[in-house]
């Protein structure tokens, strides 16, 4: 959810609706083997693990928080100032599929998830850090890049608040 702040943009990477009915087709495949061939206590306690796994995955993989909040670009628990960021691009489907693939860079920092087309491509200038540039997914890429610039042009007591 968005903060009403323009210099402050986070979302989450949730797996969408075809991810969870690919979850549910799983455990419900889970549940045809062990139907056929175990006893009922047995497929019940399997297809209950089976769901809680996926479900779990999912959840988890999907709670990573990105965005920019406090002066800084948040890619789940990493976090970069954006005083040590150059250029933050908007990419759509096309850039970010090029750059998950062909047009990477084996130093980049991704944190991608398969459900979510778009991304931010985040430039880092530190000149002590070996990372080139930080790929990001985000449903929004416009919305992030907009609340850089917004924090960017903030007074310097305004970009650095508490969290």
């Amino acid at each position: 959810m968005s903060d009403p702040d323009p210099a402050t943009h986070v979302e989450r990477l949730w797996a969408s609706v075809t991810w969870w009915a690919l979850a549910v087709l799983l455990v419900a495949a889970v549940w045809l083997v062990l139907v056929v061939s175990t006893p009922p206590s047995v497929t019940a306690i399997g297809t209950f693990a089976a769901a809680g796994v996926v479900v779990g995955g999912l959840v988890v993989a999907g709670a990573v928080p990105v965005g920019v909040r406090g002066g800084e670009v948040v890619a789940g628990r990493a976090h970069v100032p954006l005083t040590m960021c150059g250029a933050i691009t908007p990419l759509g489907p096309a850039a970010t599929r090029e750059l998950r693939g062909a047009g990477a860079d084996a130093r980049a920092f991704l944190v991608l998830r398969p459900w979510i087309s778009s991304g931010v491509r985040v430039e880092l200038t530190d000149p002590g850090d070996p990372t080139p540039y930080w790929l990001i997914s985000a449903r929004h890429p416009g919305r992030v890049a907009a609340a850089a610039q917004a924090a960017r042009s903030a007074p310097a007591g305004d970009a650095h608040r508490a969290r």
